[in-house]
């Protein structure tokens, strides 16, 4: 093994240490090295390395010579050849304008999305400190965990643990839009969302308020704070609001209300979006088990004080709703921080584990590897002229040009490319950026602020860096004496360097084009997928009369519940209905959950939570649900709250055998009518879990199905229906199928953008292979030339050039599809139902790449083969 120091590291040691230091430092280094290497070789090596870089310290760093190194002449004449040359070699110069400028554009849209993620809740002065209490519940089969908390929490948390600053409790039920109540004022009517808290809201949220005090807007318990918005709409204006009146009706819920202040619209990157603030007393009074400890009514806020250590208050928070409540003994709590809520919003096991944080890192990696993909092109093409450049640094190098200077010449040069590059990917962004918006859902803006023009332009400048790094050390090494003569040595690494930069091009789009094809395959199996019901032809919408009490669900009498069985009757006219049922939640989520029922007499069972949805009649027929024994609730025969249907599930978990006709403990005691066959509720991430349905009359959701073809005329009727029962209440529904993909929203979109970011890579790395291939054939004219002369012909010729250019995507080829099978079998383990990853997925997405690199080289080279000799041969 070679006794000498690292040699890199000593070259670099020489490049950055002052010379009144060098002497001494280098010496040390090399006697310690020495004495080192007698024990343990590579444990020296590392070790000199490792000491150099703690030398590099502005204490030994040589001072800049900025005169010497911005020079106005030299910077000219550099910016004048680099002009020249750009024009000189025009084809290089489109190749790598349009692959950077492309690539450009593509990370400033995703620079735009990622920084509007990332700054969202991030807009509160306190937001270090605020935190969100959550919820876990430790049931037999999973950790759930929740944003609902017990309403008293707040208050106790503030006044027990010194570690908190402040607290507040806020109740979303109005924020819903299926909840969405009526301020009347006059003979206005607008719907309105809102939320129900404590008075500290505005102490710990930064929301500003435009008209009132923060400390007293939300005192009185008939007060209300409305948003600008919502002020504008009801008085015209937010000036002298405050202490006038408004009516709010909502089903057993209204009442006359003085406007106490006024509040600015949250921003649209605040996860909260509300119209009004109601007092939590309001909360308190309509529903008597709202302050308790049972319950989950509202989400906790804290801010802690500076300083404060997480885990800890964590500790002391974990059992508080068991030391209040002893029979709740699966409940545990701990903090999150309020900002992180929204990227990092999936759980597993009780703590955050990941959410839309994923597609932050995933589209920042791909605007990394995109621009990368654009970079590898500048080097590519930069380093196969060299033999253009040859004689020029010769005679530079020859007239005393100093390695430096030329560095700086070539680094200028790819400089002045990006910020080419710059300029035209600004206005694709310009061009592009309204249609991005319209497909991301976002409002996003080229603001021209001083931390915007800073970040674009770091950026550009390390862009220039990494484009132009390799090709100015490359060139600017090249010996004076051995260029003049015409004689450029490339050394085996050097060729595997740039036959790598083209692997690894090749390499991300195979990437690209599989997981496009993945993506897509799972998304179409999402929507064709048999889930055991009927989806097509289903609409849904809520009834927003008077029908029982909201807040505690307990049924009201007779009268309250006219407009409601009279709107269900009067459905039996309306043509094109098929059936129609009613629901409490929704199939696809926020399915209501019931344990504490313990079906063979043991314990343990009563830590299951079973998903418990509550429907009316016919709802198994009007879902085209299949029945597996028994049937559905019927009218006929008096079905009450009383009877329930399991699903297979269920009846195998609790190993019922010939369940229909038997009683379980629930609720009392529980008859079983019927087992439904399995179906999947929710998305195809969740499995199917055990499955109770119970019966109630008056659920709010309404579901109807309803006939091919009339789907028109029997939404105009219902429309019709609900505003002659329910006048000024709007008429607000869905259909089941658009609910149900929108699920998988978030998927469709990287699917869409998968598609245009593999065009893009593959449209970079072929300019790429075109460029190269262009120069490889001008390399060899001479020889091509020469075996026309010796009779070649043209395929023969076109097979010649082309071959390396095959290996070298072959290699792609075989390195990219491992990793791109690996990558695709971790993404589908996320959903229950998945593909099956065929062999297609990978050999079309292989031999599609081979097929446009063959068709990209193909055009070059056959022009180059079609040559005359007479011209492949004479000299320049």
């Amino acid at each position: 093994m070679d006794r000498q120091p690292p040699k890199r590291a000593l070259q670099f040691l020489r490049w950055f240490c002052r010379e009144d230091y060098l002497e001494e430092i280098e010496g040390d280094l090399i006697e310690v090295f020495e004495q080192q290497y007698e024990h343990d070789p590579r444990r020296a090596r590392r070790s000199f390395t490792w000491q150099v870089i703690r030398y590099f310290r502005p204490d030994f760093i040589k001072s800049l010579n900025l005169e010497a190194m911005i020079n106005p002449g030299m910077i000219k004449h550099n910016l004048k050849i680099t002009w020249r040359g750009f024009l000189r070699n025009k084809t290089a110069f489109a190749i790598n304008l349009i692959g950077l400028s492309t690539g450009l554009a593509a990370v400033l849209l995703i620079f735009l999305w990622v920084t509007d993620e990332l700054r969202v809740d991030k807009f509160h002065t306190q937001g270090e400190q605020l935190y969100q209490v959550m919820h876990n519940l430790d049931m037999s089969q999973e950790v759930m965990t929740d944003h609902n908390t017990p309403v008293p929490l707040a208050d106790y948390l503030l006044e027990e643990l010194p570690e908190v600053e402040n607290a507040v409790t806020v109740n979303d039920f109005f924020n819903w839009p299926s909840r969405e109540g009526l301020f009347v004022v006059d003979d206005k009517r607008v719907a309105a969302s809102g939320l129900i808290s404590g008075k500290e809201f505005f102490q710990i949220f930064s929301y500003p308020l435009l008209q009132g005090d923060e400390e007293q807007v939300l005192t009185d318990k008939n007060g209300v704070v409305l948003s600008e918005r919502m002020a504008i709409k009801l008085f015209g204006s937010t000036q002298d609001v405050v202490g006038r009146s408004v009516e709010w009706d909502y089903i057993g819920f209204d009442g006359l209300f003085q406007v106490t202040g006024v509040f600015a619209d949250p921003p649209t990157h605040s996860t909260e979006q509300f119209d009004f603030l109601f007092h939590l007393d309001q909360l308190i009074e309509h529903d008597q088990w709202a302050n308790s400890w049972s319950g989950s009514y509202g989400k906790t806020y804290v801010l802690l004080k500076k300083g404060t250590d997480v885990a800890s208050f964590d500790a002391k928070i974990e059992q508080t709703i068991q030391e209040k409540h002893p029979r709740n003994t699966y409940s545990t709590l701990f903090a999150q921080i309020y900002s992180d809520r929204y990227l990092h919003g999936t759980y597993e096991n009780g703590r955050p584990a990941g959410g839309r944080i994923a597609y932050v890192r995933l589209f920042s990696i791909i605007a990394v590897l995109l621009l990368l993909i654009a970079c590898i092109n500048f080097m590519n093409l930069s380093t196969a002229q060299a033999t253009k450049k040859m004689k020029e640094i010769g005679v530079k190098k020859t007239l005393g040009a100093s390695r430096k200077m030329l560095v700086m010449q070539y680094l200028g040069e790819s400089m002045l490319l990006v910020l080419l590059s710059l300029i035209l990917s600004g206005l694709l962004v310009a061009v592009l950026l309204p249609q991005f918006n319209a497909f991301t859902g976002k409002e996003l803006q080229t603001n021209l602020d001083g931390n915007w023009v800073l970040s674009i332009l770091g950026i550009a400048l390390v862009t220039g860096l990494i484009a132009g790094s390799y090709p100015a050390f490359y060139l600017s090494n090249f010996n004076p004496l051995t260029v003049l003569k015409g004689k450029l040595h490339t050394s085996l690494g050097e060729f595997w360097a740039r036959k790598g930069l083209v692997v690894f091009q090749f390499s991300l789009s195979i990437l690209f084009i599989v997981g496009l094809l993945v993506i897509h395959q799972q998304i179409k199996l999402t929507q064709t997928q048999n889930l055991g019901y009927d989806r097509e032809n289903v609409l849904k919408f809520q009834w927003k009369g008077e029908l029982y009490d909201a807040w505690n669900g307990l049924g009201q009498d007779g009268k309250n519940n006219e407009q409601f069985y009279s709107l269900l009757d009067r459905l039996d006219h309306v043509p094109g209905i098929v059936s129609y049922s009613t629901m409490k939640g929704n199939i696809l989520d926020n399915i209501i959950g019931q344990s504490g029922i313990s079906w063979s007499g043991k314990e343990e069972e009563r830590n299951f939570l079973f998903k418990s949805p509550i429907i009316g009649y016919n709802y198994i027929e009007t879902m085209g649900m299949e029945m597996a024994a028994g049937r559905d609730f019927s009218g006929d025969r008096g079905d009450d709250y009383s009877k329930i249907i399991l699903n297979e599930a269920a009846v195998k978990l609790m190993e019922i055998e010939d369940p229909v006709g038997k009683t379980i403990p629930m609720n009392g005691s529980s008859e079983i009518v019927g087992v439904v066959k399995d179906f999947h509720y929710g998305s195809l991430y969740n499995r199917i879990d055990p499955l109770i349905f119970r019966y109630q009359p008056n659920a709010e959701n309404i579901l109807i199905r309803i006939q091919a073809g009339r789907e028109k005329e029997t939404i105009e009727h219902l429309e019709a229906l609900y505003a002659d029962i329910l006048p000024g209440l709007p008429f607000t529904y869905s259909f089941l199928d658009e609910d149900y993909q929108a699920q998988y929203e978030a998927e469709n979109k990287v699917s869409v953008l998968s598609k245009y970011f593999a065009g893009l890579a593959i449209i970079i790395s072929c300019l790429g292979l075109f460029g190269l291939a262009t120069f490889t054939a001008e390399r060899r004219m001479k020889e091509i030339g020469i075996r026309k002369v010796l009779g070649a012909g043209i395929f023969s010729i076109v097979r010649m050039l082309s071959s390396d250019f095959t290996r070298t995507v072959i290699v792609a080829i075989l390195i990219a599809l491992p990793i791109a099978y690996f990558l695709s079998s971790g993404w589908l383990q996320n959903f229950v139902i998945r593909i099956d990853l065929t062999w297609w997925y990978f050999l079309v997405p292989g031999l599609l790449v081979l097929l446009i690199a063959w068709a990209t080289i193909g055009m070059q080279t056959l022009r180059a083969a079609r040559l005359n000799p007479v011209e492949c041969l004479q000299d320049e």
